[in-house]
């Protein structure tokens, strides 16, 4: 089992920034890949970013490439989204999960345990 709680959400004026923070507990955090995904009123939920085990790679949704990054730090468990340049339309809650799977993934079927989530509203 591993336990993940998110931090860091809030209510921030487009064009600003906010930092995300998602906690781990349990089992060993290097053995998972780390995502985070987010959902707005009356969508999906739809993937957003992921870093591999092992810190090499990532990957993200080509809606926040260039604006977010995503970071691990395996020594303090937690993994992190900078979130910058926001717009309203990343208006969400924020979502962190954990993947056994041995490479990045986008698939939230692949994400075997979820937090609970954290709010971010950006205002236009």
């Amino acid at each position: 089992q591993v336990q993940l709680v998110e931090s860091g959400g809030g209510l921030v004026q487009a064009g600003g920034s906010l930092r995300l923070s998602c906690a781990a507990s349990g089992r060993t955090f290097s053995l998972y890949v780390m995502g985070w995904f987010r959902q707005a009123p009356g969508k999906m939920r739809e993937f957003v970013a992921a870093f591999s085990r092992s810190g090499g790679s990532t990957s993200y949704a080509d809606s926040v490439k260039g604006r977010f990054t995503i970071s691990r730090d395996n020594t303090k468990n937690t993994v992190y989204l900078q979130m910058n340049s926001l717009k309203p339309e990343d208006t969400a809650v924020y979502y962190c999960a954990a993947s056994p799977s041995l490479w990045t993934t986008v698939s939230s079927i692949e994400y075997a345990y979820w937090g609970q989530g954290t709010q971010v509203t950006v205002s236009s």
